[in-house]
């Protein structure tokens, strides 16, 4: 009966410690970003690393996604007014963006209709396979992550006035 006993703690633990540890997966503010590295539309590869020391908005997008294309022109507007400020510990700031489409063309036209000026355009053309929406654990889009200088993720799921308020709280005075 003891041993009976022990064992069915002994799994309750078990069961317990893996869904504590299922919570815990996944990107959280604090986390070290990891890089994305695919093919911008001109066929080079482009590295979100080589963006440290600046303020990083990944975006999570396509041509097809209506509420993406709705909050580009706000995206637009704050990239413009925010692209060569100085941050606490950054020095500008830019977009980042990881379209998830599967055409080349769709994506883009999208990217010129919606005069998206930054030039860091990534896809590998796997639609929701795309191995960095994947790999943030996107399961909706628009999607945003932004990351400090230090390649530290500051916020994650962004409204305009949430990313504003960001970027402008670490504007160096």
């Amino acid at each position: 009966m003891k041993q009976l006993s022990f064992l069915a703690l002994a799994a309750i633990f078990c069961v317990l410690n893996i869904s504590s540890t299922r919570q815990a997966i996944g990107l959280k503010i604090g986390d070290v970003a990891p890089n994305i590295s695919q093919m911008n539309p001109e066929g080079e590869k482009l590295n979100l690393g080589s963006l440290q020391g600046k303020m990083v908005l990944i975006d999570f997008w396509a041509s097809w996604c209506k509420p993406c294309r709705q909050t580009n022109p706000q995206l637009v507007q704050t990239y413009n007014k925010y692209k060569d400020a100085s941050f606490k510990n950054a020095d500008g700031f830019t977009v980042f963006s990881v379209s998830l489409d599967q055409k080349k063309d769709a994506w883009k036209q999208a990217i010129k209709e919606d005069k998206l000026a930054w030039p860091y355009h990534v896809s590998d053309l796997k639609y929701w396979n795309n191995t960095a929406a994947r790999k943030y654990q996107v399961s909706s889009i628009p999607y945003t992550v932004l990351i400090d200088g230090n390649g530290i993720i500051v916020g994650k799921r962004l409204s305009h006035q949430q990313l504003e308020y960001e970027l402008s709280k670490r504007l160096s005075k």
